[in-house]
């Protein structure tokens, strides 16, 4: 399976997984059956508010999930329209992540948990 984490910077397992989806510079792409990471740079950063592309964030890079803290409504439909499932990510590492992931303990992203808006510093207004 290859689980995409939206990251601030890219510092491999100790990368902090990054608050908000369509603001996050960059994602590390785990491949959770090889342990490879692969980091790519987001190629949707400059949108409109409302407007994630989330495929061309990832490159076209194929995932089966997506785990993090904030996303928008647009944005996570988006993702699951093409099957990909979004986990709600916690503060901490990729690696931190993918243990709770791997132990079932990061729930599957409900919409009543969406981004209404960013704030100033580019993160989620309910964060």
């Amino acid at each position: 399976m290859r689980i995409c984490f939206p990251v601030a910077k890219g510092q491999g397992w100790e990368s902090p997984v990054y608050g908000h989806f369509g603001s996050a510079p960059a994602f590390m792409i785990v491949d959770t059956e090889s342990g490879q990471l692969e980091e790519v740079e987001n190629a949707d950063l400059h949108h409109a508010h409302g407007m994630c592309q989330p495929l061309k964030a990832l490159g076209g890079r194929p995932v089966d999930g997506v785990a993090v803290g904030g996303i928008g409504m647009g944005a996570l439909m988006k993702l699951q329209a093409q099957g990909i499932t979004v986990y709600r990510a916690v503060e901490g590492t990729v690696k931190d992540n993918l243990e709770m992931l791997r132990d079932g303990k990061l729930p599957v992203f409900s919409a009543d948990w969406t981004c209404a808006g960013h704030g100033h510093a580019g993160g989620c207004s309910h964060h």
